[in-house]
Order: C-alpha cells, then sequence, then structure tokens
C-alpha cells in the first residue's frame, strides 16, 4: 500500500521533483533571473517553512480517514497476480522447501506450483493502481532470493488483474480455478 505524506502535491511534476526530476516541490531552492537563491512556495503557494533539504515529518492515520482531495480511486484496490519464474534445474526438494519459506515469510501468498526449473505463485495484492501492483510483483522474487533461499531464476511471466476480471473469469468458467487448497504443490 502507497504511503502518502498529507500535503503533498498529488501531481506527476511533483512527485518527479521528489524523486530527483524537474518542477518544483516544497523545501526546493528556486534560482531568481539574478541567480541567487530564494526557498521555493509550497504546494499552497505560500512560502516554504522548511529549510532546503529538511524534511516533512510524517503523520499517522487512521483507518477509514482520507486525506484532503482524495477521491476514492485513489483508495487501495485488491489485485489477482500471477508470477512465473524460470532459469536452471534445481533440486525438487530445494524448490518447495524455498517456496514454502517464502509462504511462511510472507502470508499473503495464495499457492505456489513448481517443478525443478519454472514455478508460478500467485497471491492477492492490495496497492492503488496496476502499476504498484506490479512494481511490487516484479521486485517480490529478488528481494527474497536470499531469505527464502530460492533459486536464482528469472522473472519470465507476471499477469495483473483486478478483483472483479478476476471473479468475471471464474464465473465465465476460463479463469484459473481457486487457490485450493493453499501452499506449494508440483505442477
Amino acid at each position: 500500500m502507497r504511503r502518502v505524506r498529507p500535503g503533498a502535491a498529488a501531481s506527476r511534476a511533483g512527485a518527479a521533483a521528489s524523486r530527483g526530476g524537474s518542477g518544483p516541490s516544497a523545501g526546493t531552492v528556486a534560482r531568481t533571473a539574478g541567480g541567487s537563491s530564494a526557498p521555493a512556495a509550497d504546494e499552497a503557494g505560500g512560502p516554504a517553512t522548511r529549510a532546503a533539504g529538511e524534511e516533512r515529518a510524517l503523520t499517522s492515520v487512521a483507518a477509514g480517514d482520507r486525506y484532503r482531495g482524495e477521491e476514492p480511486q485513489d483508495l487501495p484496490r485488491l489485485w489477482h497476480v500471477t508470477l512465473s519464474v524460470s532459469g536452471d534445474e534445481a533440486p525438487l526438494k530445494e524448490v518447495r522447501r524455498a517456496l514454502e519459506q517464502l509462504a511462511h515469510d510472507h502470508p499473503f501468498l495464495l499457492t505456489s506450483r513448481y517443478a525443478n526449473d519454472h514455478a508460478e505463485i500467485r497471491y492477492w495484492e492490495e496497492a492503488r493502481d496496476l502499476h504498484d501492483a506490479a512494481a511490487v510483483a516484479l521486485r517480490l522474487w529478488g528481494e527474497h532470493r536470499q531469505t527464502a533461499g530460492l533459486p536464482p531464476w528469472e522473472i519470465v511471466g507476471l499477469e495483473v488483474i483486478d478483483r472483479q476480471t478476476y471473479h468475471q473469469r471464474i464465473a465465465e468458467g476460463y479463469g484459473p480455478p481457486p487457490a485450493s487448497p493453499v501452499g506449494a504443490h508440483p505442477f
């Protein structure tokens, strides 16, 4: 789930600036025509209240609370993710143990299917949009390769669909079968 600072700019330009891109951002320094520096204006248009480089304090928000201007489409949704990986052969027992360890470390995993040279992981991800869900999925295997003892395989497939599409496919009989039983199983 994406965390947003209250009052942070919602525009992509503001986000780009915070990642080092172009565009003004609160707490930055603007160059005047004469080349001198002046604090940039904040999102509301007033002068910046923080020194250059000073971070904005993060605050907690209770579940269900909304930020100013937040629309319902900005709220997280559930996405069904299928991640396929493949690579050189590895002993089946080690692949199973690694997938079970990944499921133990991250109980959001629904089911895993595996062979000695490929695997498929299915799970639900909560994210604001498809891009966020896909980004998390693409990092999953690499970030947990060491801690779970996963084989050094590469990602060869990714499917991310919203909850409505998943249930529509199931109802029409052409979607993936519901993950039952949960766990790691051979192909």
